[in-house]
């Protein structure tokens, strides 16, 4: 369906800028109005990351007037691959410095508004205020919500997107006119269930496949035209080249948008999508230990059986020396369990901690009640053992 614009247009354009936006302004559905409403519009990217960059970029070059950021991560040399707002030189930078540059290099016209926090229940309804609409670049299911209740109990559209390995996926959700992103995913996976782009990798390109699709979202919200994508899921699969389309209905029970809702406020949104699972955190109480003292045990020579539960392409990047690889889902089936030495302590880790202590659940339900697992993982352990070890 289509929606009146969101944006007023603004006064005028100045030589330079019909200049620069030419290209906009010949298109018919665009024009002279249409730009004016872009040049007017507050636009904010919660996340200066994957699909931030190219939003970031192609919204800076279609001529929005005023670009938030909202991003307190630092560059690292692994977000290069993907997150092309960004460079080499930008490594150690502060990732929503890095993207403001980059997007004034692209059009000084814009107006560049620096948010460097974590968005949190406290902070995100007064940042999200001023904005006129929202593109979603988060990574994880808790930010996902908050952004989501929001933007409802501001009355905002906001344009989301998702991607991991070779799937995307974007709508946009606006409760006054369709569904919200409650509507579509109720509740949040079991914890450990959805591995993060962190633990199963996303194809680079796949980034500016999905972002520019928010960014032609947002242009279309702005300025009034065509059909956004209010009520209709797009989903990319990269490997085939295949777009689809799946309704999204609004749902009348939805404890946020519907009739009678229920979620009147911000909630905790740790607690709600939990980060690990209740077992993983009883038993991980008392049995994590930290990455030097697994370098302690080992100098020792204790009796202890080392194993990294991360997949086969994770272990070839970079591993602790003497860890054995049996990957996480093979102690969820059980076939890993019968192979476990029963004479040595059993020592886990994963990437950061969070896939080892599910792990570490299963095996004290297994009756390996001295097994441990290390608190920060591999990454802890290039940080504190051994920082010559390449990072992922």
């Amino acid at each position: 369906m289509s929606l009146p614009p969101l944006v007023e247009p603004a006064a005028e354009l100045t030589v330079d800028e019909v200049r620069r936006y030419s290209r906009h302004l010949i298109i018919p559905d665009v024009g002279m109005a249409g730009q004016k409403r872009l040049k007017n519009a507050k636009v904010l990217c919660v996340g200066a990351g994957g699909l931030g960059s190219p939003a970031l970029l192609y919204l800076a070059a279609a001529g929005v007037g005023t670009l938030g950021i909202v991003d307190f991560d630092i560059v690292d040399e692994s977000n290069l691959q993907r997150q092309i707002i960004h460079g080499q030189s930008d490594v150690g930078r502060l990732k929503a410095e890095s993207a403001a540059a980059s997007v004034r290099e692209v059009n000084p016209n814009v107006n560049v508004v620096i948010h460097n926090v974590a968005l949190t229940t406290d902070n995100v309804m007064d940042i999200f205020s001023v904005y006129d609409l929202i593109v979603d670049g988060t990574d994880n299911f808790a930010t996902r919500y908050m952004v989501n209740d929001a933007a409802v109990l501001l009355g905002k559209p906001y344009v989301w997107g998702s991607i991991y390995r070779f799937d995307g996926q974007a709508s946009v959700f606006w409760s006054e006119h369709g569904p919200c992103y409650r509507c579509l995913y109720p509740e949040p996976p079991p914890p450990g269930m959805v591995p993060s782009c962190a633990e199963g990798g996303v194809l680079g390109v796949l980034c500016a496949s999905i972002g520019s699709i928010q960014v032609n979202e947002a242009i279309k919200l702005i300025t009034g035209i065509g059909e956004p994508l209010v009520g209709r899921l797009m989903i990319y699969d990269a490997l085939e080249m295949k777009y689809r389309d799946v309704k999204v209905r609004k749902d009348p029970e939805c404890p946020l948008c519907g009739k009678n809702p229920t979620i009147t406020e911000l909630i905790d949104y740790e607690a709600f999508c939990g980060t690990i699972s209740d077992e993983a955190q009883q038993a991980a109480a008392g049995s994590t230990i930290t990455a030097a003292e697994l370098k302690e045990m080992q100098d020792r020579g204790d009796n202890i059986y080392v194993i990294d539960v991360r997949e086969q392409n994770e272990y070839e990047i970079v591993n602790i020396p003497g860890a054995v690889l049996i990957p996480k889902g093979e102690f969820l089936n059980g076939s890993a369990l019968e192979g476990l030495p029963q004479d040595k302590k059993i020592v886990l880790h994963c990437k950061s901690g969070g896939r080892s202590a599910e792990v570490l659940a299963v095996l004290k339900n297994a009756g390996f009640a001295d097994a441990v697992h290390v608190g920060g993982g591999v990454l802890s352990w290039i940080k504190t053992v051994d920082p010559s070890l390449p990072t992922y």
